[in-house]
């Protein structure tokens, strides 16, 4: 019986994604990447892991196979299983598996959302062994040069429930992400939302605003991604305070008075 591999023609990416660096994050990658070592991406949400990823898979020219892990993640969810069809049993490939048949990149994000069985499956894969055991196949499949894996986590969500343990930590070369420096931030919403570079200026103020009641009422501050939100909304005839109050102030928080506190700081600069 020969497995079911699924077609990876929609995990190319074709086109140049807008990336701009905020340090030597594309050398060392690369670096690693003809090292065969795994990535360890670090970051808030928002600041650009994902889009980071997506630049360097088009750089390499390798499929990206991205992984999105939540609490029921299984370790089957990303090795595979089997299913009936037709009256016959079929082993599918999950998406890790096939990022390592094709040596493409394989990207888990958030990592620490997943089951912690899912840690052992990515263990072999992690170091210099290079290998995905298949328990249910009876097989080993050794990853090919081009294979990447690739995790990230929020550290601002660690919990003792929810860290990565030193096991898994120390297997990975590690990058770490922030929100860019005002400049460029402003110049990414400009770009990426379409509004004049007056009005992302006043966003990334905003941004920072929000960044600052982080641990006074927030969890997180404005990303770049809701800054970028709110942005296309304005660029698109959107009262720049309505579109605040949508894109970021409501994404942020419940809390009635941290809603009418972000919603001020907005008011205030619009």
């Amino acid at each position: 019986m020969q497995p079911r591999v699924l077609k990876l023609d929609e995990y190319w990416v074709e086109r140049e994604p807008y990336y701009q660096p905020t340090g030597d994050e594309i050398e060392i990658f690369q670096a690693g990447y003809r090292n065969h070592l795994p990535l360890l991406l670090k970051g808030p949400t928002g600041c650009g892991k994902t889009r980071f990823m997506e630049y360097m898979a088009w750089r390499l020219k390798r499929p990206l196979i991205t992984v999105s892990c939540h609490d029921d993640l299984t370790a089957s969810d990303l090795v595979g299983r089997y299913l009936v069809k037709g009256g016959e049993t079929t082993w599918v490939d999950g998406p890790l598996t096939q990022a390592v048949r094709a040596g493409g990149i394989c990207y888990l994000d958030e990592i620490v959302e997943a089951r912690k069985d899912t840690m052992v499956v990515i263990h072999p894969l992690a170091d210099d062994r290079r290998v995905l055991p298949i328990e249910k196949l009876g097989a080993l499949i050794e990853a090919p040069s081009e294979f990447c894996l690739s995790i990230s986590y929020n550290p601002g969500y660690q919990s003792v429930l929810k860290d990565l343990k030193q096991s898994t930590r120390q297997r990975f070369v590690a990058l770490e992400f922030d929100y860019p420096d005002s400049e460029l931030e402003k110049s990414i919403v400009s770009r990426e939302s379409g509004v004049d570079a007056e009005t992302a200026g006043l966003l990334v103020k905003f941004a920072v605003m929000t960044r600052n009641l982080k641990g006074s009422g927030l969890e997180e501050g404005a990303s770049t991604r809701l800054l970028v939100h709110a942005g296309k909304l304005i660029a698109s005839g959107v009262n720049p305070v309505s579109a605040c109050r949508g894109a970021v102030a409501q994404a942020l928080t419940d809390d009635p008075e941290m809603l009418a506190a972000v919603n001020e700081l907005s008011s205030s600069l619009f």
